[in-house]
């Protein structure tokens, strides 16, 4: 098993999101992309309390699982309230970041196709 981050496409794998958290602190960003096949990608999103959220909108669809804290999604025209168990669609090309985030905010993110694939940065 291998956890799809050398290059290899995994025909199953398993995480420990102690150890995620540890490879992304390791790394100095606040996101850490652990899963790439071509048909997307995965990684983990964390932002502290009162934290800005500066990413730009993607060239893939993204799902947003908010798996600990607490804050706001503003998407579009849309903005809601998050905490874990809120899930999120954001559709390619679609402006989006958390804001107000009141408490530690730790989220999976699943690109379909995987993450800058569609930008050529893949």
């Amino acid at each position: 098993m291998t956890d799809g981050t050398e290059g290899n496409t995994p025909p199953t794998a398993a995480w420990n999101d102690g150890e995620l958290d540890s490879r992304r602190i390791a790394s100095g960003r606040s996101y850490l992309e652990f899963l790439r096949v071509p048909d997307l990608s995965a990684g983990t999103y964390v932002l502290e309390a009162g934290a800005s959220d500066r990413q730009l909108p993607h060239t893939e669809d993204e799902i947003y699982v908010v798996l600990s804290g607490r804050g706001r999604l503003r998407m579009g025209d849309d903005d809601v309230p998050v905490g874990p168990g809120s899930i999120a669609f954001v559709a390619a090309t679609v402006d989006h970041r958390f804001h107000d985030i009141e408490a530690r905010l730790t989220v999976l993110v699943v690109f379909g196709p995987a993450e800058h694939s569609r930008d050529g940065g893949g």
